[in-house]
């Protein structure tokens, strides 16, 4: 019985032949040596390591040899592969590291540079909130009225009968122009405005007058000597303080929340008669459990405004005939509107500013 055959002469493949493996090698090495940038290096990747590369179908080969013969080309091209991939993976760290310092080097940005970027103006937060106060009324079928700030001192109190004696047209709330015999005052409250407005029109009247106002008020936390109200105005046949009621509930629903109402508190108002304050279910903590909450401090309610049925005086003094029409107003501050809105405890960031203030609640380009 005949052993195996030991003492032949192997034909080497040529691709497998030593010169020819060396001189794949090499001109790979070469190739990576040569390449300049990351891009360059991929593409020596793919030509002289990838799947189609001379060393790969040189490997592809080796099954064509003879068992004794296939150990020694295995290796010879496993160490040439293994040299190919060790050049690519020093040549690419040191592309990348060449890359990043080429990244810096250029893009470097020198933030002590003045620059001519102007940042972009914003809506204030307290104009967007009267308008959305105006949308909400105009929705209902109001229209918006407008008046001066600067008024006639007839206007701004005796049309609205706060007689010559009332303390309110004292030095001590009322800013008033020079000469004093002008009779000139900066408004006190917007309600000037229903007086211009019934004066100029006839009934029905169903507005709602947004605007700043004036008081010798000290400047704190929760005072100002401008700030800004929303007065309304309905005059009509027939209207009672319970359409009053459901007008206010509407606009405190809208303004702070569903299911949020109004309770009236019996006050007095010399241009309404009856008059109430108006206070506003704790949009936080809806009266429930109301010792632990802030907003309202345990109260379960927040004092919101006031408000009443048209005086009489009032409307004769503005030319309406109080036998036929009879109607309701309101006033509340849109500053402290917002305050409760948005939880803050002083408004004087609402006047001072700043547009780091002003962009966070979202104001509109």
């Amino acid at each position: 019985m005949s052993g195996p055959n030991t003492d032949y002469d192997p034909v080497e493949v040529t691709p497998l032949k030593a010169d020819q493996v060396e001189a794949m090698r090499e001109a790979a090495l070469a190739a990576i040596a040569d390449a300049a940038d990351l891009d360059a290096l991929k593409q020596v990747r793919l030509d002289h390591a990838g799947d189609r590369s001379p060393l790969a179908l040189a490997n592809r080969e080796i099954g064509a040899l003879p068992p004794q013969a296939r150990k020694e080309a295995g290796q010879r091209v496993g160490q040439a592969r293994g040299a190919v991939n060790q050049a690519l993976a020093a040549r690419q760290a040191v592309l990348e590291a060449e890359h990043e310092e080429r990244m810096l080097a250029e893009e470097t940005v020198d933030v002590s540079l003045p620059t001519t970027r102007r940042r972009r103006g914003g809506r204030h937060p307290l104009t967007l909130q009267s308008e959305l106060i105006a949308d909400l009324f105009v929705a209902m079928g109001y229209e918006v009225a407008e008046g001066p700030v600067v008024e006639a001192e007839w206007l701004n109190f005796d049309a609205l009968n706060l007689g010559p004696d009332h303390p309110a047209r004292t030095m001590q709330d009322t800013f008033w122009t020079e000469p004093a015999d002008d009779h000139v005052v900066l408004r006190t409250q917007t309600s000037p405005v229903q007086a211009r407005t019934m004066l100029t029109r006839k009934p029905p009247i169903y507005v709602v007058c947004p605007g700043r106002v004036f008081r010798t008020d000290e400047y704190d936390a929760t005072h100002s000597p401008m700030f800004h109200q929303v007065e309304g105005l309905v005059v009509d046949e027939g209207i009672t303080m319970a359409h009053l009621k459901g007008t206010l509930d509407h606009f405190a629903s809208q303004l702070f929340g569903d299911g949020i109402t109004t309770r009236f508190r019996p006050s007095y108002f010399p241009f309404t008669e009856p008059s109430a304050e108006v206070d506003v279910l704790c949009f936080v903590c809806r009266n429930v459990e109301p010792q632990s909450c802030r907003t309202c401090r345990g109260e379960g309610w927040i004092e919101w405004g006031g408000c009443g049925v048209v005086n009489p005086r009032v409307l004769v003094a503005c030319g309406v005939d109080p036998e036929v029409y009879s109607g309701f107003a309101f006033g509340m501050g849109i500053d402290r509107s917002f305050m409760f809105r948005h939880d803050l405890e002083d408004l004087r960031p609402l006047f001072e500013g700043d547009v780091r203030f002003s962009s966070a609640f979202g104001t509109e380009i």
